[in-house]
């Protein structure tokens, strides 16, 4: 009884590995169908940061599971990879944005609002 819980687990871990993988695979494609298809560079900063944020780290997890899994290493270089994706990626996007946002860019003609606007120029008045 005792293999067959054994073959269970790593069934589990294996089915746990790939859909780390597959989704982190998912979302880098979209990330790629969003910076292609996305009208301004707005839009397109929002799929290139969030969706490749979350595939890069899916991809790194699947890996590390893998890792550890198979070869029983624990990866510390894969921990400070997503780490350091989880916390630069985000703040590059807004960074970005921001920089296109006063280098005056403008947003797409399909967009309906500007909501940042009422604040830049609450900030340019104080």
């Amino acid at each position: 009884m005792l293999s067959l819980s054994g073959i269970w687990i790593n069934a589990v871990l294996d089915i746990l590995i790939s859909l780390s993988l597959l989704l982190g695979t998912f979302f880098i494609v979209s990330t790629a169908l969003g910076v292609l298809r996305f009208p301004d560079v707005y839009t397109r900063l929002h799929a290139a940061t969030k969706s490749s944020t979350l595939g890069i780290t899916g991809i790194l997890t699947g890996a590390f599971l893998f890792m550890y899994v198979e070869h029983g290493i624990v990866s510390g270089k894969l921990l400070l990879g997503i780490l350091f994706i989880l916390l630069s990626a985000p703040v590059t996007g807004h960074v970005l944005g921001r920089s296109a946002y006063y280098s005056r860019v403008p947003l797409s003609d399909k967009s309906v609002e500007d909501e940042y606007k009422a604040h830049v120029n609450k900030v340019k008045e104080h």
